[in-house]
């Protein structure tokens, strides 16, 4: 066996960041969902549906559920893909989707930040390019990075 065979590095390659739009997956759904409170553990079982908790989730809501339109989704894209450039980031695949986004990034950063740092260019570009409003709230609290 050649020392490149095995490599017990513990680096990802690469992460999965998922996130979602606001409002468009609330805890109850019929897709499940994860408690973010020590319980979002791989494996684990997640929320399960609950038309209670979700008409719940939706009567705290201070506004309406976001959903990406065609000129959104692509500015969406091309900011990701601008970020990645400049801060040096691997963009290995990148979906930009009505209620989410998936990605998937090479970087020596931690996952969480990579994210925070799309979100928070995702919502300055629609905000200066006009396509929300300033009162708009367009993402979701977290998202998911894997690290793959």
């Amino acid at each position: 066996m050649n020392s490149y065979d095995w490599d017990d590095n513990e680096t990802p390659l690469a992460f999965l960041i998922t996130f979602r739009t606001f409002g468009t997956w609330l805890h109850g759904d019929e897709r499940y969902s994860v408690d973010r409170h020590g319980k979002n553990i791989y494996g684990a079982p997640g929320i399960p549906p609950n038309e209670k908790l979700v008409a719940r989730m939706k009567d705290n809501m201070e506004m309406n559920g976001f959903v990406l339109d065609r000129s959104q989704r692509a500015a969406v894209k091309l900011v990701i893909l601008s970020v990645c450039k400049v801060r040096g980031y691997g963009m290995l695949a990148i979906n930009v989707r009505t209620n989410h986004v998936h990605s998937v990034v090479a970087a020596f950063k931690r996952p969480e930040l990579i994210m925070s740092c799309f979100k928070a260019n995702a919502t300055r570009e629609l905000r200066s390019a006009g396509l929300i409003s300033s009162e708009e709230r367009v993402w979701s609290r977290g998202g998911s990075t894997r690290y793959l």
